[in-house]
């Protein structure tokens, strides 16, 4: 069994060795919580058992234990201008067997890892067993949960809406949105705030389960990041509606199953 209390102590400790006066940091702390919780409640509604749930948990709680020293090393959260977060935090934890700190069931060590290690990737590696790929899944949808709320909550600084609101949509970047796949933003020569919204939008359509539909709809993300922008671009205003339309249709689908 874990002590999921714990856990939590242990994991705030850790995170103590850094800057936690930078508000970028902290946010990492407090998302890292917040995916712990979204991770159990996945959980609970899939009916695992309570060992699983556990793992479950646990899995959310340390998936971004990366971020801090990846920060603290570079400056930066982007994977793509440093280090790849999923695989420095399975490294941290592998380090002097520090994720022994949490969980000393062997069996499921492995599993947390692998977890960890894909929960930030384009798509799940192949070869899992079903048990893997679940708790993959499992992390990869409270993962982007998340980051709905903070796209509805925190995301977006003032210059950062202006620029938004000021962009014009291309027809390229709706064909994607249709296309219901997640999009890659490395697609794309001109990037900007809009795009990356965009690309924030689709992940939508790598959220696995019914129960983390239901989470999406119970909170009203997507509305809620909707309501943050004014378009000044008529064509642009018009089609974000019909996407914000859209993609409600599909979390409705994908709840009715």
């Amino acid at each position: 069994m874990i002590n999921i209390e714990e856990a939590e102590n242990n994991f705030i400790e850790y995170t103590k060795r850094f800057d936690l006066e930078n508000k970028r940091m902290k946010g990492k702390q407090l998302h890292s919580l917040r995916v712990e919780e979204i991770s159990n409640r996945i959980a609970k509604k899939i009916d695992l058992d309570e060992k699983e749930q556990q793992i479950a948990t646990l899995i959310g709680l340390l998936h971004d234990i990366g971020r801090f020293e990846q920060f603290t090393k570079y400056g930066t959260f982007r994977d793509r201008e440093s280090i790849d977060h999923g695989y420095l935090g399975v490294e941290i934890l592998k380090k002097d067997d520090y994720i022994k700190t949490y969980i000393d069931d062997e069996e499921y060590i492995d599993t947390v890892c692998l977890a960890i290690k894909n929960h930030n990737k384009y798509q799940i590696e192949d070869e899992l067993n079903t048990k893997q790929e679940m708790f993959c899944k499992i992390i990869r949808d409270a993962d982007k949960i998340d980051i709905f709320y903070e796209a509805s909550e925190i995301f977006y600084n003032k210059e950062e809406l202006e620029e938004i609101n000021q962009s014009i949509i291309s027809d390229e970047i709706i064909a994607k949105i249709y296309e219901k796949r997640t999009i890659n933003r490395n697609d794309f020569r001109k990037r900007g705030k809009l795009i990356e919204v965009i690309v924030m939008l689709a992940f939508l359509f790598d959220i696995n389960y019914k129960a983390s539909f239901e989470i999406i709809n119970s909170e009203n993300y997507i509305n809620k990041i909707f309501e943050r922008f004014y378009f000044e671009n008529i064509h642009t205003r018009n089609k974000m509606k019909e996407i914000q339309t859209f993609l409600n249709q599909y979390i409705e689908e994908k709840i009715k199953g």
